[in-house]
């Protein structure tokens, strides 16, 4: 997974570090981190991976482009970052009932994944929640129809943000994330790629361990079961033993199916 800053996160950084704002840059920073770690393992579950991940003044970007993925995993696949933040929020408040002398040295860290589990949850492309709105749309009007309304929901988002601003608070975070929203809503979507397991060399000395599969289970159920420690072997039942294939077969017949087929 690469990682990349960009020069506006860093000139932020350095302005965190001179006006005294270093510790609560350096817990947002790390909150977007592990928010995209949610996407990531999902995605890993899932048979994908996200090619880079973008570190930028207002947040850790990660635009994905899904196709090819079920509208089911796909709402799976944003879920999954605003549900870390959650656990931190019920964990951190956790600690203040058993601790309350912690909270002096934890308000941050909750007030940081409660702000980004809510701004994630807005219906905006592309937002967590603009992804889960997007699969619903797309349930209820042509994709294309349903990726412009949504592309001009966030744009309508990003001028409310701008009215809020000079309106009401006079605060720089308001234009930072309507900025956001209008460059995300014309950017090219970052592509979820197969990974190539093939590529990887097995290692020898590894534990051989036998997996029972049914007869209708499709790859993505295979997957769920890869351990990198061990080799599998899948067996396929149903009255009886159907089929046995390896890991490394499995992996070659996945070069050209779906992972929502049908094994054997």
């Amino acid at each position: 997974m690469k990682i990349t800053l960009h020069p506006l996160f860093i000139t932020l950084g350095i302005a965190s570090a001179i006006f005294g704002g270093l510790p609560v840059f350096i817990i947002y920073a790390l909150t977007a981190l592990l928010h995209e770690c949610g996407h990531i393992f999902c995605a890993l579950r899932l048979g994908y991976k996200c090619e880079k991940i973008s570190l930028m003044p207002y947040g850790a970007a990660a635009v994905c482009d899904t196709e090819g993925i079920s509208k089911t995993d796909e709402i799976k696949l944003a879920l999954s970052g605003p549900l870390v933040n959650a656990f931190i929020c019920v964990g951190t408040a956790g600690l203040w009932w058993f601790l309350p002398q912690t909270y002096a040295f934890t308000d941050t860290v909750f007030q940081a994944s409660a702000v980004m589990f809510a701004i994630n949850l807005l219906p905006a492309y592309p937002l967590d929640g603009g992804r889960i709105a997007r699969c619903v749309c797309c349930m209820l009007l042509p994709e294309k129809a349903a990726e412009i309304s949504l592309r001009v929901l966030s744009v309508l988002l990003a001028v409310s943000f701008v009215l809020v601003f000079f309106l009401a608070f006079k605060n720089l975070s308001f234009l930072m994330f309507s900025a956001f929203l209008l460059c995300s809503a014309f950017e090219k979507k970052t592509r979820l790629s197969r990974i190539n397991f093939i590529a990887k060399k097995p290692k020898r000395g590894k534990e051989i361990k036998h997996v029972m599969l049914g007869a209708n289970s499709t790859f993505k159920d295979a997957l769920r079961h890869i351990d990198g420690s061990k080799y599998l072997i899948f067996q396929f039942y149903a009255d009886g033993m159907l089929d046995e294939i390896t890991e490394d077969e499995l992996f070659e017949l996945m070069q050209t199916k779906n992972i929502y087929d049908r094994i054997i």
